[in-house]
């Protein structure tokens, strides 16, 4: 049984003429004949009454008729759902991102998404780009946005390079300033951190392994005042006075009040965004102008 015979058969059951139901579906009299009695053939039984002038259903075609009409409504919600999304009106996003992202550049391009896509869904998972990769890897997220180098070697999965972005330190006015004073304004060495107590990421977290790193390279291990934070609490901590932090300048930047930055001297520190998704899936429409918007901004 094909879909387009039941289309025919519709046709024929309401204008009970074959020759007006061909012109309804744009198609030659004789071939909407031969796949009538194709599909009765296929049924094993009479459509129609034939008489000259006077086409009625049988018993069999009164028992098909309502469940024809049925597959045929479900075909063009079918369709209509799929233009939806192919159109954007209705869908989803999984995108995962890590804390700093989602506090400092997600915000500004999902609402500019939000306002253009309001029907797609957007489904946010932070974590650490380890932990994002793998979800990546076993399908649960579209789209990514991770730190590079990633974790571990990830040849299943395509990166863009989205932006290079410096870290600053992080400080309650109220406790004396970090750093040294220069001609150009007071800056931190990272040796200066050395008498410093850090507020510290939990373990995972991609700005953790890279102040730690830098710290180790000047030789000296840090000295954690709080560990074990997500960014929200860090920089909560930091503006109690507990210590000082080192994050991402567009953090510092929409979250300082409260708070003193400090730049770090050159060359600083820098960690390099990108947007990963599967290599073999394309993502769907909505992930893909997400993408393009990101990638845009």
């Amino acid at each position: 049984m094909q879909f387009q015979q039941l289309q025919y058969f519709v046709a024929v059951a309401e204008t009970r003429h074959f020759t007006r139901a061909a012109e309804l579906v744009h198609v030659a009299q004789p071939s909407l004949s031969q796949q009538i009695k194709a599909l009765e053939r296929e049924l094993g039984a009479d459509l129609f009454l034939r008489a000259r002038g006077n086409i009625t259903l049988t018993d069999a075609g009164e028992a098909l008729l309502p469940l024809a009409r049925r597959i045929l409504a479900d075909a063009d919600t079918a369709r209509h759902e799929v233009q939806e999304l192919a159109q954007l009106r209705r869908g989803r996003v999984r995108l995962g991102a890590t804390p700093s992202l989602c506090t400092g550049l997600l915000p500004d391009v999902l609402r500019a998404f939000h306002d253009r896509y309001p029907g797609v869904r957007l489904l946010i998972e932070e974590s650490g780009s380890h932990d994002l990769v793998r979800e990546l890897a076993r399908g649960a997220l579209d789209l990514a946005l991770v730190v590079l180098p990633l974790p571990a070697p990830a040849p299943a999965l395509t990166t863009v390079e989205l932006l290079r972005e410096d870290l600053v330190v992080v400080s309650s006015p109220e406790v004396p300033a970090p750093g040294t004073a220069g001609p150009g304004g007071r800056v931190v060495h990272i040796a200066d951190l050395e008498g410093e107590r850090l507020v510290m990421f939990r373990h995972g977290y991609d700005l953790r392994e890279l102040t730690v790193a830098a710290c180790r390279s000047a030789g000296f291990e840090p000295d954690f005042a709080v560990e074990g934070g997500e960014m929200d609490a860090v920089l909560g901590f930091v503006r109690a006075g507990l210590g000082v932090a080192v994050v991402p300048r567009m953090v510092a930047t929409r979250s300082g009040r409260g708070l003193r930055v400090t730049e770090l001297a050159r060359p600083g520190l820098h960690r390099i965004i990108a947007l990963a998704h599967r290599s073999d899936v394309a993502p769907p429409r909505a992930a893909r102008e997400l993408q393009r918007m990101l990638v845009e901004r």
